[in-house]
């Protein structure tokens, strides 16, 4: 009978069938004749399984005839000199026929249905690329996976299903009541035509009725996984406020929810089966007295009387399927919608159609007149000036809020400024593709971000290709070697999800590392020392320095102590640069710069007090 499964919102008839079109260039596509023929050799063994089906109860009905012989009548089968012992073999090799068919229609359009699935998979997760940091800041990624692995598994069924189970039902009824209407009559025709028109009303009425009961159902569904992915994903924040018991709470409050949605819909999957039921049993009933009467009278053969019997129950079974083929139908869609919904977000930051590629020749940086925000309410940036030279280091200092890591999300090109423009070596970020930018700057973030894999996946993550002996020259430059290969597994050592083996000067050394290997012209350090301890600071400062030569570099920072050694110092506050030079001339003014040095020279003192 029918099953149970979640939903989120319905989708209209003009949007399913939208829907439906763009999944069929995956099942017929253009460019691959070959998977055209596969499909086509699938529907051939459909048609020739369903007509082997329709024509078994035929070699039934004679088998029966001829274990219980009418005085005077002859049939086909008995004047070919087949017995009942033959007939019997016939009927089973009819079904292992039919059975056959089938099996390799699903052999022929397995491929079909994995490369579609692997198209559409591949093309969603690079559009999930191509979105902009906008968008993934604002999506929760638990929820985004879901919608993502619903929509392909949703594709799978679509195409097996519509194809394969909707289509042959409908050719089988038809050959059925074709059969019924000339081998008996009308009225054989009429009861199962109105059996199947209830069974469809009844079963689509119950199941658009149930898709509105389990909408709750899917959104505790979602709610609680997005809870147990925040959850384990700020494991060590759980742990820092004994927190263990709160996450099973609120958990636990997500499943109660979803747990009461399913008990409404475990109901009315009773009711819908219940229903069912009692539709087809009523329509094999008529059937049978019909076809019983017809032996009582002569009209029909004791075979005959199977064969309707048969018949009927070959409805029966794909009828007891079609809720749930609808049902899952329905729910494919709406999960296909959702996914494609995802697909048609634009991407933010576009490449223009002549875009060239950034050539770097000097490295020289140029913020000019910029204007940025996040937010049309609030501005980041504005009128925004500054130059790095080829090959200067250039320190953006301020406080909190005041646009710092904005310069560096611009830079990347990871937003397009709304005023002004930012220009490398006389090139607007804008006309240049954006792969051509990313591959010209190298980034340190204030926390390295590391892949659940080894040390050296990491490090090589910087340069595809990379061969182990310059991955080990990278980790020695960044001075992190050594301590890579006291490690057991050396190179091959697992860092654990997001790196949380490593301490944070680890992980920032293998960030360094891979950013070397990287070798890029232009350097963004973004607080990258911030959040290690002062020891650590100091060790990492030399490496980021020895790193920075022969490169321009931008260095956002919190403690002003690692950009003394700067060549231009800017002072950046409410998106403006109120103060720029270096060091000792910013301290000499006596003003903005100088009262944050001072302010953070005596908090330091404090703390060496304490200590």
């Amino acid at each position: 009978m029918a099953r149970s499964t979640t939903t989120t919102k319905t989708v209209s008839r003009e949007q399913g069938m939208g829907i439906i079109r763009r999944v069929i260039p995956y099942l017929w596509p253009a460019e691959a004749p070959i998977i055209k023929v596969r499909v086509t050799l699938a529907l051939a063994m459909l048609v020739v399984a369903r007509v082997v089906s329709v024509g078994t109860p035929f070699f039934y009905k004679a088998a029966v005839d001829a274990l219980v012989p009418v005085e005077g009548a002859a049939s086909p089968a008995m004047m070919l000199g087949l017995g009942a012992v033959g007939l019997v073999l016939a009927y089973g090799m009819m079904r292992l026929t039919t059975v056959g068919f089938n099996q390799l229609r699903d052999v022929i359009f397995a491929k079909v249905g994995q490369r579609a699935l692997r198209k559409l998979a591949l093309e969603t997760f690079a559009h999930m690329h191509g979105l902009s940091l906008r968008y993934h800041i604002s999506r929760k990624t638990g929820g985004l996976s879901r919608i993502i692995e619903r929509g392909v598994k949703g594709v799978e069924f679509l195409l097996r299903f519509m194809l394969f189970s909707i289509g042959p039902l409908v050719l089988e009824l038809l050959m059925i009541a074709a059969i019924l209407f000339f081998v008996f009559d009308v009225w054989y025709l009429a009861v199962v035509v109105v059996t199947i028109g209830l069974y469809i009303w009844f079963t689509f009425a119950v199941t658009e009725w149930r898709v509105k009961i389990r909408k709750e159902m899917n959104d505790q569904d979602t709610a609680a996984n997005q809870k147990a992915i925040d959850s384990l994903l700020n494991f060590e924040t759980v742990k820092y406020f004994n927190a263990e018991k709160r996450e099973a709470a609120r958990y636990d409050v997500s499943m109660k929810r979803y747990a009461e949605a399913s008990l409404k819909t475990s109901y009315s999957l009773a009711f819908l089966n219940f229903g069912q039921s009692l539709l087809i049993t009523i329509g094999l009933v008529l059937m049978m007295v019909m076809a019983a009467i017809g032996v009582q009278n002569g009209a029909l053969t004791v075979g005959e009387f199977v064969m309707v019997n048969a018949y009927m129950i070959q409805i029966t079974m794909p009828l007891n399927f079609l809720g749930t083929v609808y049902r899952e139908i329905r729910q494919s869609l709406v999960d296909m919608g959702e996914m494609f919904e995802l697909l048609g977000q634009p991407a933010e930051v576009n490449d223009k159609p002549d875009a060239a590629d950034l050539v770097v020749s000097d490295g020289e940086i140029v913020f000019e007149n910029v204007d940025f925000s996040y937010e049309s309410t609030r501005g980041i940036l504005k009128s925004l000036n500054l130059r790095v030279g080829p090959g200067q280091m250039v320190a953006v200092v301020g406080p909190s809020g005041s646009g710092k890591s904005t310069i560096g999300r611009l830079l990347f090109r990871f937003y397009d400024v709304q005023n002004g423009g930012i220009r490398i070596d006389g090139q607007d970020l804008r006309d240049v593709t954006q792969t051509s930018v990313h591959e010209a700057i190298g980034i340190v973030p204030q926390d390295t971000v590391l892949f659940n894999d080894t040390v050296g996946y990491n490090i090589a993550y910087g340069r595809a290709g990379a061969t182990q002996e310059q991955v080990e020259e990278a980790a020695k430059a960044a001075k992190i070697h050594d301590f890579i290969v006291s490690l057991p597994d050396g190179y091959a050592t697992t860092v654990g999800e997001r790196g949380l083996k490593l301490s944070g000067g680890e992980k920032q050394r293998v960030g360094i590392a891979r950013t070397l290997l990287k070798n890029p012209p232009i350097l963004l350090l973004d607080e990258a020392t911030s959040a290690l301890d002062t020891e650590t600071e100091r060790d990492i400062q030399e490496s980021l320095r020895a790193m920075g030569r022969g490169r321009s570099v931008i260095t956002i920072a919190h403690r002003l102590s690692t950009v003394v050694e700067a060549d231009m110092i800017v002072v950046l506050e409410g998106g403006h640069v109120v103060e720029q030079g270096t060091h000792d001339a910013l301290l000499e003014t006596g003003g903005r710069y100088s009262q944050m040095w001072q302010r953070q020279q005596a908090d330091e003192n404090d703390v060496a007090e304490v200590a």
